[in-house]
């Protein structure tokens, strides 16, 4: 039984629906940008009269907006959000599908190993994310040079990335939860109140000025307006991502190999 090959297919109208889904919105955004360019110094005064605190949560990047890069990095955070959604509903299902689904007993009689099984189910995961990415780029990148020809497409690939970033954190926190918990019933109950808890934190710590916040939310380790600013990611958040991927994989694979699954 070829468990990656298997995941793949069964993922791939669901790869195909997310991918197109979060370009068209990046792209309908950046259309908007090319429809309002001449008066989004009247646009950006609306936003300036917004109360900070809403500005805040908003994410508004005040001094980018009259560039495509800076005007779709105003909408970014909520392409992430979805991003982060579809990479949780990967990670939890891997193996909270096959529990919930009773499958898991008659997965494990077959000839492969647990290492393996979970070995190919996380490289599935990984694939189809670097999948989404691939697609969103292919059509974000000619649409963001449609509006604005001397588009810096070096300060968009770096901002756009970010996207794959956050989603592999969380992709290996749903495989994490997936595994661990006993038999997942739902897994878009699951996704939904866990990103949108992340999201909610953020968005308050963003709200009220405490930092500190933001160590406890992906989130906020790929600041936007950092990224515009610098041209670089943070360097202590993106090895805070790092290691909470790879701590939460190490985890799914220690847990499975104990975890006890009963015949159904």
């Amino acid at each position: 039984m070829n468990v990656f090959a298997h995941e793949i297919r069964s993922g791939a109208r669901s790869l195909a629906t997310w991918s197109l889904s979060l370009a068209g919105f990046a792209s309908l955004y950046m259309l908007l940008y090319g429809a309002i360019r001449n008066d989004i110094q009247v646009f950006e005064d609306v936003l300036k009269q917004l109360p900070p605190a809403a500005q805040a949560a908003l994410g508004v990047v005040f001094g980018t907006l009259d560039t495509v890069t800076g005007f779709y990095s105003f909408v970014f955070a909520y392409i992430v959000l979805c991003g982060a959604i579809q990479a949780v509903n990967l990670g939890v299902a891997a193996i909270g599908r096959e529990t919930g689904g009773k499958t898991a007993d008659f997965l494990l009689s077959k000839p492969v190993g647990r290492t393996s099984i979970l070995a190919q189910k996380a490289l599935a995961i990984l694939v189809q994310l670097v999948l989404t990415n691939a697609v969103y780029l292919a059509v974000t990148i000619p649409v963001a040079l449609s509006q604005q020809s001397d588009a810096d497409l070096g300060q968009f690939a770096l901002l756009s990335a970010t996207l794959f970033f956050v989603q592999v954190v969380f992709a290996a926190l749903g495989l994490l939860f997936g595994t661990v918990v006993e038999k997942v019933k739902s897994v878009v109950a699951v996704s939904l109140p866990a990103v949108f808890g992340f999201f909610v934190v953020g968005m308050l710590g963003a709200i009220i000025g405490e930092d500190k916040i933001r160590y406890v939310t992906p989130f906020k380790w790929f600041d936007a307006a950092y990224i515009l600013k610098n041209g670089t990611y943070e360097t202590g958040f993106a090895i805070l991502a790092a290691c909470v991927a790879v701590v939460a994989v190490a985890a799914s694979f220690l847990a499975f190999a104990r975890k006890d699954i009963h015949a159904q």
